[in-house]
C-alpha cells in the first residue's frame, strides 16, 4: 500500500497493519482518542485501542466529536502531530513540553508512553511514514 493520506481511514489501516505486529508489552493496554486540532480539513478525532502494546483497533470518529468515556485523550495540533509521525518529535517529550495535552487515566499512559520509545515502535512508524502522501 502506498501513497495514503495522513490521517485518512486508509492510513490508520496502515497504522494498525504495521503497529499491531509489534512484540507485545504487557500492561501496555488503552483506548485512547487522539484529537488532532488545527487539521486542513478541520479537526481530526482517532480512536485508537492497544492491547499490550499493539494497535488493534483505529478508527476516525465521525464528525469530529470526542468521546468523554474515553480511558486517555491526548490532543496535539496538525503540525506536531506530523513531527511525531515522521519520527521527529518524541510523545514523551511532547507531553513533558505541553505540545501534547493530556487527560484521563495517567496510568495508561506511563504504561503506553515506553511502547512508543522502542526501536520496534519507532520502525513501524518510519513504514508508516514512508506510506504516506506529503499533506499539500
Amino acid at each position: 500500500m502506498a501513497g495514503v493520506e495522513f490521517l485518512s481511514a486508509e492510513w490508520l489501516a496502515s497504522a494498525r497493519e504495521l503497529l499491531g505486529g509489534l512484540p507485545p508489552r504487557p500492561g501496555a493496554s488503552a483506548r485512547i482518542q487522539h484529537i488532532v486540532s488545527g487539521g486542513p480539513g478541520g479537526d481530526v478525532v482517532l480512536d485508537l485501542t492497544f492491547e499490550d502494546g499493539r494497535l488493534v483497533d483505529a478508527s476516525l470518529v465521525p464528525g469530529a466529536t470526542p468521546d468523554p468515556a474515553a480511558e486517555l485523550t491526548i490532543t496535539t495540533t496538525y503540525p506536531d502531530t506530523l513531527r511525531w509521525a515522521s519520527g521527529d518529535l518524541d510523545l514523551s517529550v511532547a507531553v513533558m513540553r505541553g505540545q501534547a495535552k493530556v487527560a484521563g487515566a495517567m496510568g495508561a499512559l506511563l504504561a503506553f508512553l515506553p511502547v512508543t520509545r522502542t526501536p520496534e515502535f519507532r520502525t513501524a512508524l518510519a513504514a508508516l511514514h514512508e506510506r504516506t502522501v506529503p499533506p499539500a
